[in-house]
């Protein structure tokens, strides 16, 4: 049984774990391992993820299947004051993807946002990163395509995508 439990501080080294296991394997053909190391410290080095948990603007939940972590979420209620929610980070260990956990843990985002009155989630996801599709399937639309500057003369290059409630 997959459970998704709220995160504290003191999960910061397993959500790091899972995010230096997926992220290699995610990115690998997308970006170039140094800016997917800058892209690592800048946004899950101990410091940043203190300074996420402290503000709580995003709150981290962990996606666990009896004692074993299987990744994570990060999620923001209320998106720039609107009635929306949005997943900032959602990865899952390799090994578990293609199993239906992503889809549970989206139908578990579904039910937080609506307890937190908002009428769509939204995602940013790399126009190249292979979970696009997932999220199409799953009922999310593309309502803007939009290019982030993070520093170093790196750029994430998303869609963003919502889905109503």
């Amino acid at each position: 049984m997959i459970t998704i439990s709220e995160a504290t501080s003191n999960d910061i080294k397993t959500i790091q774990e899972i995010v230096f296991i997926t992220w290699p394997i995610t990115y690998k053909d997308i970006l170039s391992r140094t800016q997917l190391d800058y892209m690592l410290n800048l946004f899950y080095s101990e410091e940043s993820l203190i300074a996420e948990f402290n503000k709580r603007n995003q709150l981290f939940y962990l996606i666990t299947e009896e004692e074993t972590v299987l990744g994570f979420i990060g999620i923001e209620h209320h998106y720039q004051g609107e009635s929306r929610t949005k997943i900032h980070k959602i990865y899952i260990l390799p090994e578990t993807q293609g199993k239906g956990i992503g889809r549970i843990v989206v139908e578990a985002v579904e039910k937080l946002a609506l307890e937190n009155n908002s009428t769509s989630i939204l995602l940013n996801v790399n126009r190249f990163n292979k979970a696009l599709h997932f999220y199409q399937k799953i009922g999310f639309k593309i309502i803007d395509e939009v290019n982030i500057e993070i520093g170093n003369g790196y750029l994430m290059e998303d869609y963003v995508m919502e889905k109503k409630s």
